[in-house]
């Protein structure tokens, strides 16, 4: 499995004529320049494999943010992930609850924010709070909290290439977040 991903991502990590992540999110996605990776997964199934590969790098304290358009796959992707952990819940999109936490290796906070407007939102609804720095928090819809998201982030980006596969950009928003790129090298 992680062979797969591997060989994928070592053929991803070569220059693409497109122009990265979804331009976008330019001015909400980390600085230019900071590592990154880029890997090409074929379905669900493998995406959400390499969401579980990455869970074994997950340290207490670690945000994710999980950019894709709807259906790009970043449930998958947070499905995957919460395996990693050892969540034996079935993790889904918390749209209407907004926040699902889930008991695993670490704690895993799992924001969905789309039907939010703005960081404001996020933080008077109480979705942000010191609970979050015991666990693992993954943010979908990131956007929504614009300027007051943490530097310190691991930027996932998911975008279709068709219906299966999928290009995945990590990007490491801190040093010691490097090790999740590292779990795919």
């Amino acid at each position: 499995m992680s062979e797969a991903i591997r060989d994928r991502a070592a053929r991803a990590d070569r220059p693409d004529p497109r122009e990265g992540p979804d331009q976008r999110w330019s001015g909400l996605l980390g600085e230019p320049g900071l590592p990154e990776r880029r890997i090409a997964t074929a379905g669900p199934d493998e995406t959400a494999r390499l969401g579980a590969l990455l869970a074994g790098r997950a340290a207490a304290g670690d945000v994710l943010c999980l950019w894709g358009d709807l259906g790009a796959g970043k449930t998958v992707f947070a499905s995957g992930f919460g395996a990693g952990l050892g969540v034996s819940e079935t993790i889904t999109s918390p749209t209407f609850v907004l926040m699902a936490e889930y008991a695993g290796r670490l704690p895993l906070f799992h924001l969905d924010l789309y039907r939010l407007a703005d960081e404001t939102d996020a933080f008077e609804s109480g979705l942000i709070d010191d609970r979050q720095a015991a666990g693992v928090t993954l943010i979908e819809w990131p956007d929504r909290m614009a300027s007051t998201l943490p530097t310190r982030r691991l930027d996932v980006v998911i975008e279709s290439e068709d219906d299966d596969v999928r290009r995945i950009t990590l990007r490491a928003g801190a040093t010691d977040l490097v090790r999740y790129l590292d779990a795919v090298a």
